[in-house]
């Protein structure tokens, strides 16, 4: 009989982490060893529990997915990981790929997609089963709005992360820009709309979806 994969699962969320408990008990060659809820206990739990693989949130308090992933792959290069994801964003999967990470899976998978990806990562194989968003309007429709609204890749980034509910420290920490930086990206698109208040700027984005 093969040996079993032994498992870290890193997230916050407490439903998450009881859903994937549930999901992997009728698996006997999966086995959870640990779980942490930050990346800061993450890396704590690998120096006490051996793991073959980590299924890693990507937006943890204290570390991030992204950065954790990082330490990991210095401290403990024989570890697979998988990062786990609510956003279907590109740049991100690439920023998975370059730190080393050998999957990269979106939450709303469904238990076959994630089964199979741990068990190919975990045989030493890469799984990305990615999906591009679709562009479903002017807004999300990349090069006409820049050009109409003559705003950068980086300010058109910032927006759409403000029009998903994200506030300027959150979305600091999702591009690994300065707090200081984000607020400058904010005003600048706010003068390139023509818009002059939070408000205003949400109507504005309500009004191009």
């Amino acid at each position: 009989m093969r040996k079993p994969i032994n498992l870290i699962i890193a997230d916050d969320h407490a439903l998450f982490i009881d859903g994937m408990k549930l999901l992997l008990k009728d698996e006997p060659d999966l086995n959870l060893v640990a779980v942490a809820n930050d990346g800061r206990e993450l890396l704590h739990l690998l120096q006490q529990a051996p793991a073959d693989l980590v299924l890693l949130d990507i937006n943890m308090p204290h570390m991030n997915g992204l950065d954790a992933a990082r330490y990991i792959r210095q401290s403990h290069p024989s570890v697979r990981i998988i990062m786990l994801s609510t956003y279907n964003e590109e740049h991100l999967l690439e920023k998975a790929k370059a730190l080393g990470v050998a999957g990269y899976l979106l939450k709303t998978a469904n238990k076959e997609d994630l089964l199979q990806t741990v068990r190919l990562v975990a045989g030493g194989q890469t799984c990305f089963p990615y999906r591009k968003p679709e562009v479903k309007n002017e807004f999300n429709s990349y090069d006409s709005f820049l050009k109409q609204y003559s705003l950068t890749k980086r300010e058109w980034e910032v927006l759409n992360l403000i029009k998903e509910g994200y506030t300027n420290p959150q979305i600091a920490q999702q591009l690994y820009l300065s707090q200081h930086t984000v607020d400058s990206h904010r005003k600048n698109i706010m003068q390139k709309l023509g818009v002059h208040s939070t408000a205003a700027l949400f109507k504005f984005m309500a009004n191009h979806s």
